[in-house]
């Protein structure tokens, strides 16, 4: 017997949704429904600074006015933190985490007396600074109270896989992973008790997620989600990753941008069926231009 598909849509609450979140919506959407299987809603609020709980309510408002409908109840991941602390732990008894002191204005001090440093998909490739400090030295900081985040030793990590990553991609096949673009990518912080990279894979295990749909622009972090997949013996779902949705000037939309809301198009009078349209690129909407170069990320 074939597998369910099961596919999600998994925006954070930081404003309001547009045509290009609407697009991967629809795309999940679609796929699971076609094939029988689960659509999941997920609500991806684990930053306290910049998501609201106002924007959670619009989202569900906007996705059904849009005609999408889940199953389930939404997870919304700030309820579950204790989740991903042991997910943390986990690791943390592996030996591949380590407490950072290092604010982003030393990491950048560093890179500047460098002359350069190299990036990854993230920006700027922490130097190690910490990842030698003598144990006894770090639980001293760590008593005073001072703050740091947790980095994920990416040489240990690599270490312990017995054979190089892949994962499937739609389209394309297997291709190959190579998390070490990453370096010692932060895992938790202060003001954010665990990262995207790790909830987001730790949520798809969970939820039994088997088909995910996003952006292209978060295709290299599938490297980065397969690492951890396979450290915590975690199942690798399909990819699918769309082109992004662009705008007449040619940019991304994005809510940084101000690129128009559902909520705008349907004060202006369009209809659902207009607004699916228009996302799915059977007709240009609003400051979109010829819509066919497809979605936006999340």
């Amino acid at each position: 017997m074939a597998a369910t598909t099961v596919t999600r849509f998994a925006p954070s609450p930081t404003g309001r949704l547009h045509l290009g979140h609407a697009h991967s919506a629809l795309l999940g959407w679609q796929a699971a429904r076609q094939a029988g299987g689960r659509f999941l809603l997920r609500i991806e609020d684990i930053d306290p600074l910049r998501c609201r709980p106002a924007f959670t309510d619009a989202i569900l408002e906007d996705l059904a006015w849009l005609g999408l409908d889940w199953d389930g109840e939404p997870r919304i991941q700030s309820r579950h933190l204790p989740e991903y602390r042991a997910a943390l732990e986990r690791l943390e008894g592996m030996g591949l985490l380590y407490p950072c002191f290092c604010t982003r204005a030393e990491i950048a001090r560093e890179a500047a007396a460098i002359g350069h440093a190299p990036h990854g998909p993230d920006g700027m490739l922490y130097p190690g600074t910490c990842r030698h400090r003598p144990p006894a030295g770090r639980a001293t900081r760590i008593a005073a109270g001072e703050p740091y985040a947790l980095r994920l030793d990416m040489t240990a990590a690599l270490a312990r896989l017995p054979v190089p990553l892949d994962f499937e991609e739609e389209g394309r096949g297997r291709l190959s992973c190579d998390p070490a673009r990453f370096g010692d990518v932060v895992l938790a912080r202060k003001d954010t008790p665990a990262s995207y990279h790790l909830c987001v894979t730790h949520d798809d295990a969970l939820q039994g997620v088997t088909l995910v749909i996003r952006a292209e622009d978060l295709l290299p972090a599938t490297d980065l989600h397969r690492l951890l997949q396979a450290l915590l013996g975690w199942p690798a779902p399909r990819y699918r990753h769309h082109p992004l949705l662009l705008g007449a000037d040619g940019k991304r939309l994005s809510k940084r941008d101000k690129a128009p809301t559902l909520a705008a198009l349907r004060e202006a009078g369009h209809s659902p069926a207009v607004v699916r349209a228009m996302a799915l690129g059977a007709i240009a909407g609003p400051a979109t231009g010829a819509v066919r170069s497809a979605a936006s990320g999340l």
